[in-house]
């Protein structure tokens, strides 16, 4: 656990720049997961947002999770369940439209207090996104360019709740996956554990750390740097006490974004037959990766491949 990568962003301002610059890209390149101290968003907000989600779950959510449970009779359960998590979830959307005021239930306090969340969220999300570019040799602003499409970026936040379980044996709080979309920054619970990444085939505990933003890398930074940087399996042990916290913001590409291996990243000599990253509209693979999210991604890679094969996909027109 001592090696997982702790980013200090404090540091990108002085002498120790040039290290902090190594620690993030060799954490792109062999973890996929990093952890961020100092990154601006104050302590203040993090610890309201908290307990605003926790007083909501308790209030709105967490009855409704204990008759799903009963009735699909999980207490008792003997053999393991393939087929559904044991979490309780509710989703927002920011860009390119927000829908807060739309939510059912939700405090005025919790709104006004999620959309500054969000605000700091998406700007923490856009510097990353300059600090990968800087480290990938790739010009300012390229990374949140290649997410604009028409509309700009799909911005939009899934708060979860991992009550206690009876049988995490048999249950994972969230099965095995990589994300779909781009950067995920995720404001996790600093008591309850339970999220793993799978590293050299082990799976490893990402440390709760308080006031920290765990940050991982999505498909769509897989693609545009060709593999450099990779989207890591992780999953959701779930707990036999404690109630874990999960509030994480998905900044993506647009719907109709075109996404490809960045030129520059694709080695000049290699031919067509060895590149390994399909061109695609980020939609359609988000289809693709709504019937096929808890299997691994180079199967949809292929797919998208073969479907750009076939159509041949050059410069899309969008709507």
């Amino acid at each position: 656990m001592e090696n997982f990568p702790v980013i200090n962003l404090e540091k990108l301002n002085g002498e120790e720049r040039g290290a902090t610059m190594e620690k993030i890209n060799d954490a792109c390149e062999n973890w996929g997961f990093f952890e961020l101290i100092n990154h601006g968003i104050s302590h203040e907000l993090m610890d309201t947002m908290e307990r605003l989600t926790k007083e909501h779950y308790q209030k709105s959510m967490e009855q409704r999770f204990k008759e799903l449970v009963a009735t699909k009779g999980l207490e008792g359960v003997q053999t393991e369940v393939n087929d559904l998590d044991w979490e309780s979830t509710f989703f927002l959307r920011h860009l390119p439209h927000s829908n807060i005021s739309e939510i059912p239930d939700l405090q005025d306090e919790y709104r006004k207090v999620m959309k500054e969340f969000a605000l700091r969220l998406e700007k923490l999300a856009e510097e990353l996104l300059d600090l990968l570019c800087e480290n990938l040799g790739l010009e300012k602003g390229y990374l949140k360019k290649a997410f604009h499409g028409s509309k700009g970026p799909n911005f939009g936040t899934k708060v979860s709740n991992y009550p206690p379980c009876p049988k995490p044996d048999l249950i994972k709080g969230l099965r095995a996956h990589t994300d779909a979309g781009g950067i995920i920054l995720l404001f996790q619970d600093d008591k309850v554990s339970g999220l793993q990444l799978l590293k050299d085939d082990q799976w490893i505990d990402v440390p709760p750390m308080r006031h920290s933003i765990v940050i991982n890398l999505g498909d769509q930074i897989e693609v545009i740097t060709n593999g450099k940087y990779k989207s890591v399996m992780h999953r959701v042990i779930a707990q036999t006490d404690g109630n874990r916290m999960s509030i994480a913001s998905f900044y993506n590409p647009g719907g109709d974004a075109v996404i490809y291996p960045a030129p520059t990243l694709v080695e000049k000599e290699a031919d067509e037959n060895n590149n390994l990253y399909p061109k695609f509209v980020f939609e359609d693979y988000m289809k693709l990766y709504a019937g096929l999210k808890f299997q691994a991604k180079e199967p949809r890679f292929e797919a998208m491949k073969a479907i750009e094969s076939n159509v041949n996909v050059g410069p899309i027109a969008t709507a």
